[in-house]
């Protein structure tokens, strides 16, 4: 039913059973909304910015706004959950820079990078000591890789050597002399052709292991997957001299997963994958050996043998080592984390977690560092050799974070919290990124934080007493605009790097002094796109019939008049929660940027419409049993959203439209099918049917054979004979997010069609989960604004406008 052409976008309309008209011709091509959202769309973006190490200057990277279809229709292919471009043998899709421009944070003096004509920059990296920046350069048929001087922009191109661009960004050494990445191996055959002729059926088979795996897309299929992800995933690591572009190989050619440099650069840790493949998991659940090499690429130590990932229970983790990492203040020590539960949560042991620890020259048996009474959630080390050790309870969502310090005695109990309590986050430490350890200053450390607050977030500045555990409150973003502290420039906290934004200032970087208002300026990006700056916004609170608090932020569309009721969008995201105190936290800011990208639904500000964006759709319950009364709480929750925006005087209740992607898809078709609030609706990339996601969704941990009454009731492909409101179904034809395979919308389209809804599908040809095409994007927002027009913006009165069906 989906064209497979990159020129055609598939278009399916049902014309309501009330309705003797044969629906009218549809276009055979692209559509464009109207220029003035076109000029939006358009707009080049805010560049990417990165900050040096030593924290002296940033390297400014511009991108472009969207990639032509011509570009997002390469060949590809897709092979154990991995998208592959086959010319280049990276990843298929990707936003790459155009350029890097080098900006000193003292005197704002810039030099420009040395780059190909036309390039496309990915992976950009400065060395430790900030003198060079690594990047690499993707053509139509390789991937380059640079190495730049930042004093002088000059760029030097590692000469006769191809990025593997799926075994991750290049690592530099501590020492910035070096740095290791995985290449193409060389010489290397053609790919493996398929077979002219079947060889032979396909056949998988279990004998009595339980195996609960969710659904998962691009997975191998053949004999001949197999040959094509191994030749693609096949690299060769090798350290390149930063000064000469020197090669050296390390070892010998494997499929890597991953690699990490010790502390000292004469170690690597690898994570090698190898056979037998699955077809029903992920590459990265694939058999793997983990192992300790030399330089050299001598093999000094097996730390694991990871089996295949298709037996781990849900919300279990593997039996044997995992989470391997060098520790970051000892030239070679590695520590991993090993399962006292079997892996298993639903086992009553006192301690869930082992972490281990193994010094060169690998030799001895492994040292206990310390165990977790619930589920390991990492570690990290200040500069002075303090552990923050960090556990997660998935039944209470609590967590907890350890100090550490032999020379302190026992661990202490820094926090203890619940993790969906955002008002009672405390802050991420800040980092030195020369080192990767907590950035510790005397007996201090500081914590950054997005400040959540009944206000909006504040975002905060701490210096944290590790000692005594005081907290010192440095700096707080004002109320009226968001600023948050990027990194330190001093030592004492008296001097940060900040990114600072405003309702109508684009997001900048400054210095900032501390304590006082001195601001200096970093950055002057200008706002590229000031006719949706020009939007009235309101950050709204209000409560739901049960109690629960709700907020969400509100635009108007510019000029509007004062006191008109205007055609409303909803555009929202549903996310569950164990507790009501959590689910009723304020959530955003009403003074960020509002930015947008791609189809946003945001552009049809532009167009007319009030924008009811991100309301909260809380779905609480204790423990596993959020979704026990999903519809019930998600129609409460619309229901208060339509009257708080009607109380306000913004909307007119019979003018309202619900729309949302993936989830929200889903969020979309329920509210269509359960309630009579909305107009019309807008699902983009959903999954409607949750049979087809039996070993759980979302946050739903529960099998379908363990709660198939929830499953059955959360679908709304089950009620499609009660939805009786026109809604537009779109969906990329190359999905690749678990769960959302394109078959989701074509089966409700089908459902729908049969019970005479009116329903108009969109299959956009090489699209993803989210869409990246120029094309793509305008015409999905042109698709919308048409939708909407039609039957919100100037649909006939409605009988009736209740949260009942």
């Amino acid at each position: 039913m989906r064209s497979t052409s990159s020129a055609f976008v598939a278009v399916i309309l049902a014309g309501s059973v009330l309705s003797a008209q044969a629906p009218p011709p549809q276009p055979s091509g692209y559509l464009t909304p109207p220029k003035a959202i076109v000029d939006i769309m358009t707009a080049e973006p805010l560049p990417n910015v990165a900050v040096s190490p030593s924290r002296d200057v940033i390297a400014l990277m511009p991108r472009r706004s969207m990639p032509p279809i011509s570009e997002v229709s390469q060949p590809m292919q897709r092979l154990a959950g991995m998208r592959i471009n086959p010319r280049t043998n990276g990843p298929h899709r990707t936003a790459p820079a155009t350029g890097i421009t080098i900006r000193t944070i003292a005197s704002g003096a810039e030099r420009m990078i040395v780059v190909p004509a036309g390039a496309k920059i990915g992976g950009a990296l400065f060395s430790p000591d900030s003198k060079r920046i690594a990047f690499t350069n993707t053509r139509e048929d390789t991937i380059e890789l640079y190495v730049a001087d930042v004093a002088t922009g000059q760029s030097r191109l590692v000469p006769g050597a191809a990025i593997n661009g799926l075994n991750g960004t290049c690592q530099w050494l501590e020492n910035s002399t070096a740095l290791i990445c995985g290449f193409i191996p060389s010489p290397r055959a053609t790919a493996p052709p398929p077979s002219k002729t079947p060889t032979g059926p396909n056949i998988q088979e279990s004998v009595g292991k339980p195996g609960p795996v969710r659904t998962y897309q691009d997975l191998l299929t053949s004999a001949h997957d197999e040959a094509l992800f191994e030749y693609y995933m096949q690299s060769q690591l090798a350290s390149v001299e930063a000064a000469t572009g020197r090669r050296e190989p390390i070892g010998r050619p494997a499929m890597f997963s991953s690699f990490t440099v010790s502390p000292d650069g004469q170690h690597l840790v690898v994570q090698k994958v190898k056979r037998p493949f699955s077809r029903l998991v992920t590459w990265f659940e694939f058999p793997s050996d983990v192992e300790v090499w030399s330089r050299t690429g001598q093999v000094l130590r097996t730390i694991a043998d990871v089996p295949m990932g298709d037996t781990v229970p849900i919300n279990g983790v593997l039996t044997g080592p995992r989470s391997y990492r060098w520790v970051p203040l000892e030239p070679a020590t590695l520590i991993w984390v090993e399962a006292l539960d079997t892996g298993d949560i639903r086992n009553d042991v006192p301690h869930r977690d082992r972490i281990l620890a193994l010094k060169a020259p690998f030799t001895g048996e492994p040292a206990e560092v310390a165990k977790t009474q619930y589920r390991y959630g990492g570690a990290n080390w200040t500069d002075s050799g303090a552990i923050l050790l960090t556990e997660n309870d998935r039944k209470t969502r609590t967590t907890r974070t350890w100090v550490l310090n032999r020379a302190w005695g026992e661990p202490r109990k820094l926090w203890d919290r619940k993790q969906q309590d955002s008002y009672s986050h405390p802050g991420t430490p800040l980092f030195r990124p020369t080192r990767s350890t907590i950035h510790q200053a005397g007996d201090f450390i500081y914590l950054s934080g997005a400040g959540a607050s009944k206000e909006g977030d504040r975002p905060f500045l701490d210096r944290l007493n590790l000692k005594t555990f005081q907290a010192e409150r440095l700096f707080r973003s004002d109320d009226h605009s968001h600023e948050t502290v990027v990194g330190l420039l001093s030592d004492d906290g008296k001097r940060v790097m900040t990114r600072h934004e405003t309702r109508t200032q684009p997001p900048n970087y400054y210095v900032r002094e501390l304590p006082g208002t001195t601001r200096t300026a970093i950055t002057s990006f200008k706002d590229p796109h000031p006719q949706i700056t020009a939007a009235e916004r309101m950050l709204v609170t209000y409560t739901r019939k049960d109690g629960v608090g709700l907020s969400g932020t509100i635009y108007l569309p510019p000029g509007q008049k004062k006191g008109e009721r205007l055609p409303m969008l909803v555009w929202a995201y549903p996310r569950e929660f164990v507790d009501a105190d959590a689910a009723s936290q304020v959530v955003g800011s009403p003074n960020r940027f509002t930015t947008v990208s791609g189809s946003s639904h945001l552009l049809l500000l532009a167009h007319g419409y009030a924008i009811f964006d991100g309301p909260t759709m809380p779905i609480v319950g204790p423990g596993e049993t959020a979704n026990d009364s999903y519809v019930q709480q998600l129609v409460s929750s619309a229901e208060a959203a339509i009257d708080k925006a009607v109380e306000l005087g913004i909307a007119d209740r019979a003018r309202v439209g619900v729309g949302g992607h993936s989830y929200g898809a889903f969020m979309t078709a329920n509210l269509l099918a359960h309630s009579d609030l909305f107009a019309a609706g807008v699902a983009r990339s959903g999954a409607y049917n949750r049979t087809l996601t039996p070993f759980g969704f979302q946050a739903e941990t529960r099998t379908y054979w363990e709660a198939p009454q929830v499953y059955l009731n959360m679908s709304p492909f089950n009620f499609a004979h009660k939805i009786n409101e026109p809604i537009l179904l779109i969906h990329g034809e190359a999905d690749d997010n678990s769960g959302t395979f394109p078959i989701q919308s074509d089966r409700l389209y089908m459902a729908l069609k049969g019970h005479g809804a009116t329903v108009r599908y969109v299959t956009l040809p090489a699209e993803a989960h989210g869409y990246a095409a120029r094309e793509s994007n305008m015409h999905v927002v042109a698709e919308t604004i048409n939708w909407l027009d039609k039957y919100v913006k100037n649909s006939p009165a409605r009988k009736t406008t209740t949260a009942t069906k």
